[in-house]
């Protein structure tokens, strides 16, 4: 299957095509990533795509479904890179594979049990998904925004998996047990969509939904108002 795979939850993003399930179940190779510059997704994302269909040979009804990074991260981009998506989908009939960067960071380590995953969201919090993990499964317990001490609190039980330093830091110097683990790739973001794909965990774009988890400085602006 050709996959179109996208990331426009940070301050820099990227799209790729890559392949799974071509010659096993569990097979997938990424063919190309493209980055994108941040504060210009918009302008670049949808060229990117046809640069790159373009430069493999395939065209727009070569794809056979989307995976697209839900959240959490940037408003704004977050926003454009999913109304994109969206409208491919629609227009081309395609399933959406919705992935949760934080589901990459917790699944990245192969750790089993309860798992924390974390990562920085500026302003002194951290994303935070709480997850119960066997070995055939995925269960979500939480994803939230939290503050230094909600993190450790939190996280009092489980294995905090993290890629931020600083975050690693924070949690040994709490008491927790800690994995460290790399920052998510595109690959990894792949394997995980592929994996849900496999399951049938799909949308459609009238589904498709980011996950924020902070408002946007507009709506606090808004908030703080009244």
């Amino acid at each position: 299957m050709l996959l179109l795979v996208t990331n426009t939850s940070g301050k820099q993003g990227s799209v790729a095509l890559s392949r799974a399930g071509e010659r096993n179940p569990h097979e997938v190779e990424v063919i190309e990533v493209a980055p994108l510059e941040g504060g210009a997704f918009s302008a670049q994302l949808v060229p990117q795509i046809a640069a790159l269909l373009a430069k493999h040979r395939f065209s727009k009804a070569d794809i056979d479904a989307f995976i697209v990074v839900s959240g959490p991260g940037s408003f704004t981009g977050l926003r454009v890179g999913l109304a994109a998506i969206k409208a491919l989908a629609e227009i081309l009939k395609k399933p959406i594979v919705p992935v949760s960067l934080l589901e990459v960071v917790a699944g990245a380590s192969r750790a089993q049990g309860k798992v924390a995953a974390a990562l920085d969201a500026g302003r002194g919090d951290v994303y935070f998904g709480g997850y119960e993990i066997t070995r055939d499964t995925v269960q979500v317990l939480q994803e939230q925004l939290l503050s230094k001490a909600e993190l450790l609190s939190a996280a009092r039980e489980s294995t905090v998996i993290t890629p931020e330093a600083n975050w690693a830091a924070i949690a040994q110097e709490g008491g927790l047990k800690v994995l460290a683990v790399e920052a998510p790739s595109t690959e990894m973001i792949t394997r995980l969509g592929w994996k849900k794909l496999q399951a049938g965990e799909t949308v459609s774009p009238e589904q498709l939904e980011a996950n924020y988890m902070r408002r946007s400085d507009a709506e606090m602006f808004v908030k703080s108002s009244f």
